[in-house]
Parts: structure tokens; C-alpha cells; sequence
């Protein structure tokens, strides 16, 4: 079960990193210089052409290559919680056990809620051509 949560909280941590991206791309805000003046869903096929996407494959290649050893020791039993890379802990000191739970929680129920967003605005920015608030 815990490869499943592992899963679940580092997709739910990505689509929310996803959701803003998409939105701010939309908003105007530059990310890349290739990007300048298109929309999220434009700005996907113009970064594929020019090589943008394939180097960000490899550096997320890397990155979970590297994880993957946090991950085989957890499920070699050492203990680590799933989702638990020791960053931003200092968030949970003074706070109960309870409180604990309840951020974790809130953790997982925002990151399914990032993954439900950004799938909608990417099949209404897609199916319909429009921006930003994704409405027809």
C-alpha cells in the first residue's frame, strides 16, 4: 500500500504544480522564451518542436532515479513514510498528532482535487480554445 500512496501523493504534488503553471501560462506570465505570446495549450506543441520538452524528460528522468532510492528503502521496510523526502518538516514541529493527520490528509484530498483541475482545463482549453477561466 505504501508504493500506492507514494504514487498518489507525488501525482497529486505535480498536478497541483501543474494546475498553476497552466493558469499562469494562460495569464500572460512567460515560463520559457519560446513561450512568449501563446496559450498553455499552444505553447505544448511549440516547446515539443523546439527540444524544450525533451530536455525537461530527461531531467525528470534523473529526478526519479534519484527518488527511486528514498522509495526502495521504503519498501525494503526502513519506515520512511511514503511522500516523506525530509523537506519542510519544520512545518509539522508543535503540532499534535492529530493536526499531523490532518495535514496529510488535506495533502492528499488537494492533490486529487489538482488532478480533477487540471485535467478539466486541459480538455476545455483544448476542445473549446479558450483561456483562462476555462468556461464556453
Amino acid at each position: 500500500m505504501d508504493y500506492l500512496r507514494e504514487a498518489e501523493l507525488k501525482h497529486g504534488r505535480i498536478a497541483q504544480l501543474a494546475i498553476v503553471g497552466y493558469i499562469c501560462v494562460d495569464q500572460g506570465i512567460v515560463l520559457h522564451p519560446l513561450g512568449q505570446g501563446l496559450s498553455s495549450a499552444a505553447a505544448h506543441d511549440v516547446m515539443v518542436q523546439n527540444g524544450v520538452m525533451g530536455n525537461m524528460l530527461v531531467f525528470i528522468g534523473l529526478f526519479e532515479i534519484v527518488s527511486w532510492l528514498a522509495i526502495s528503502e521504503m519498501l525494503q521496510g526502513s519506515g520512511r513514510a511514503p511522500g516523506d523526502f525530509g523537506w519542510g518538516l519544520q512545518y509539522l514541529e508543535g503540532k499534535t498528532e492529530k493536526e499531523v493527520e490532518w495535514l496529510k490528509y488535506q495533502e492528499i484530498m488537494n492533490g486529487r482535487l489538482a488532478m480533477m483541475a487540471f485535467g478539466g482545463a486541459v480538455t476545455q482549453s483544448v476542445l473549446y480554445d479558450v483561456g483562462f477561466p476555462y468556461l464556453n
